[in-house]
């Protein structure tokens, strides 16, 4: 008799599949390449026009001079000692919201649960006030203890949300009352703070640049530098959470050590940015959609979310300077650009039946 011989044709499919998953996957490592790269160079373009526009403006050259360490009159001042230390403090505080606000949005899997949404960034912006106002406090001082209450405010909203399917939506929801009584104890303390106090905090609440000079950059860089690289070391594994714990655990996963460390890298970065620049609105909340929709598909969004939130800073910052006749502080502008984004948000939730 002559052997039947056994059919091929899974063997193919599956290999045909596997390479059009590797395709895949070289394609999106292409494109995410390609962002990465086209974000980075716009971010020091706008950097770049950043330290050149303004009044008085200085060409390219004297600002190149001035970067390389060499004295130019007029610019040394103007650039090395306002225009450089504000932008520097937007790049890093842009980045820290980014990246903080990605992380809460993917662990949580709604576009909602960014910091300033569910009440991270009213807890530090709460301390804060509280230390510039009552405690006097500034620099290293200011930021340790905004990271402290930020923390300890991210630990309630969590104790309070408990666990379960529903958890996430407790969380959120929780995470807006808790921000709401944030909101209240800060027009408190304002309303027995001096005239100067309040109109020093008031500034500062709004999110501003305005008071970025050199000694408040150190505690951010400092955040930036450290915080970054852990939450790089476990970024693959923020791509596995939103399966669900039991999934997590399944591939490989330690869950609870995982989430613990991205919620205090992702606190740490809110809170020091919030104690640096003050509450700079929606720009954790939008820096992870804008991310994802240019890189979709896998891969981690932290070094998007960071060039994303960086850039957003940077260009509202200028325009708030430079677009008006009157000056607007950072966080006016990106609140006109977040508010709107976060209503269309909520009207396709209603339309999908809630769903993000």
């Amino acid at each position: 008799m002559r052997e039947t011989a056994r059919p091929a044709a899974p063997d193919v499919a599956t290999a045909r599949a596997v390479e059009r998953l590797r395709a895949v996957r070289r394609t999106g490592g292409r494109r995410r390449a390609v962002v990465v790269t086209v974000l980075a160079v716009a971010l020091v373009v706008a950097g770049g026009a950043a330290l050149v526009v303004g009044t008085p403006s200085h060409p390219l050259p004297d600002v190149l001079r001035v970067l390389a360490g060499q004295d130019v009159p007029g610019a040394s001042y103007t650039v090395g000692q306002v225009r450089l230390p504000r932008t520097v403090t937007a790049v890093l505080a842009g980045a820290a919201f980014g990246v903080a606000g990605v992380i809460f949005q993917t662990m949580l899997r709604n576009a909602l649960a960014s910091p300033d949404i569910i009440g991270i960034t009213a807890g530090a912006s709460a301390a804060a006030v509280t230390g510039i106002v009552v405690l006097g406090m500034s620099g290293l001082a200011l930021s340790g203890f905004a990271v402290v209450c930020g923390l300890a405010t991210a630990a309630v909203i969590a104790l309070l949300s408990g666990t379960g399917r529903t958890a996430g939506t407790r969380l959120i929801l929780i995470g807006i009352g808790v921000g709401a009584m944030c909101d209240a104890f800060v027009s408190y303390q304002l309303l027995r703070a001096d005239q100067w106090e309040v109109q020093g905090a008031m500034r500062w609440l709004t999110g501003s640049l305005s008071m970025a000079f050199w000694p408040g950059v150190p505690p951010l860089a400092l955040t930036v530098a450290v915080v970054l690289p852990a939450l790089a070391l476990v970024a693959r594994r923020l791509r596995v959470l939103p399966l669900g714990d039991d999934a997590a655990t399944q591939l490989g996963v330690p869950v609870g050590p995982t989430r613990l460390l991205l919620v205090l890298g992702a606190v740490a970065l809110a809170a020091v940015a919030t104690a640096t620049t003050g509450p700079i609105a929606f720009v954790s909340f939008l820096a992870g959609p804008i991310a994802h929709r240019l890189v979709p598909g896998g891969g981690t969004l932290l070094v998007p979310s960071a060039l994303v939130g960086s850039l957003l800073v940077v260009l509202a910052d200028m325009v708030g300077q430079h677009a008006f006749s009157t000056t607007f502080p950072v966080g006016v502008v990106t609140a006109a650009i977040g508010a709107p984004y976060l209503i269309v948000l909520l009207v396709r939730s209603n339309r999908n039946g809630g769903s993000l």
